[in-house]
């Protein structure tokens, strides 16, 4: 009988033990993931991102290169709009490049390390490791967690939710949610393969400037004309001033000048296929529109969106102010 308890008794521990064991904790999966981080060589990933901005959501399909240790590509295509742009890091600096336009800008800056990056997979995992807050779930394929974002000129999104596939911990999905917690960033992986190797020349500049050359055909539109747009949110005791029609050698010009509390310039005009692709040096920061990626400096924002370019310029504006006018530029359409 005492022998048959004790037989009873161990088998149950050896069934706690088990069950233990394959029940990771949130600090083990966290060190899974930091590991993962710091053992893999490289990534390709794909990816469809959808912006919740404006009065549509605006959808984009991603192609992410990553090779150790700061090789980055990340391709970004609209294809309702035949618009697509390359980030790109190499040893000769960060570089933006628009190649339906033969546009190619090179900054000085440490993108991708100082802010969140919601398609990186080492971004998602430092901003998990950085968040002693963080909130975490597992079910039955995958890990969630819910942290802090790191946005730099951006505080209208605080936190995000990162869903992990747990076999492979790849990254499955990434919400960014405003302080109501509605996404307003949504990322969904189709594909995500580490340690893959790339050819000599995959994070070149030259060469990603050729990866478009169907575009520089397909986009180069002769009409001058365009929808004018004004922007949704402003700061606080602003309003529109004055608004003049230009015309130069390059077409029509639209300067809407913006006055009160404080005052900006809005400039827009139709973008122009450039003759040479050299890349031009700027004192600024790649930043990401949502719809398209900008180049932010102390005084002035500038980008490129279906097909015009738009120039933010203010010395009464802080960066999150230009960063939140220019999304909201998006929203309404003024002619």
């Amino acid at each position: 009988m005492r022998k048959s308890f004790v037989l009873l008794v161990t088998g149950i521990l050896f069934v706690l033990i088990l069950s233990a064991c394959g029940q990771k904790s949130q600090q083990d999966i966290v060190g899974d993931l930091n590991k993962k981080a710091e053992e893999m060589t490289s990534y390709k990933a794909k990816a469809k991102m959808t912006i919740e901005t404006g009065n549509d959501p605006q959808e984009y399909q991603v192609e992410i290169w990553y090779k150790k240790p700061e090789l980055y590509r990340v391709y970004l295509e609209n294809p309702k709009k035949d618009q697509s742009q390359v980030i790109l890091r190499n040893g000769n600096g960060v570089f933006v490049l628009t190649p339906s336009l033969n546009k190619s800008f090179r900054f000085h800056s440490d993108w991708p390390n100082n802010s969140s990056q919601v398609y990186l997979f080492e971004s998602l995992v430092k901003d998990i490791k950085n968040d002693s807050a963080a909130q975490f779930k597992a079910k039955e394929s995958k890990y969630v967690f819910e942290t802090k974002t790191n946005y730099q000129h951006n505080q209208m999104l605080p936190t995000q939710e990162i869903t992990f596939h747990k076999k492979t911990m790849a990254p499955a999905s990434v919400k960014v949610l405003d302080s109501d917690k509605k996404p307003m960033v949504k990322v969904e992986f189709s594909h995500f393969e580490f340690n893959k190797s790339f050819d000599k020349d995959a994070f070149d500049e030259k060469k990603n400037m050729t990866l478009s050359q169907m575009d520089v055909a397909t986009s180069a539109d002769p009409s001058d004309s365009f929808a004018v747009k004004t922007p949704v949110d402003m700061p606080e005791g602003v309003k529109k001033m004055e608004e003049k029609e230009m015309t130069t050698d390059a077409g029509k010009r639209y300067v809407i000048t913006y006055g009160g509390k404080k005052s900006f310039t809005l400039i827009q005009e139709k973008a122009r296929v450039a003759e040479a692709s050299t890349p031009v040096t700027m004192n600024g920061e790649p930043v990401d529109l949502g719809m398209t990626v900008g180049v932010l400096t102390d005084q002035s924002l500038s980008w490129t969106s279906d097909g015009v370019d738009y120039l933010i310029s203010s010395s009464d504006l802080s960066k999150e102010e230009l960063l939140m006018v220019a999304k909201s530029v998006e929203g309404q359409s003024a002619k």
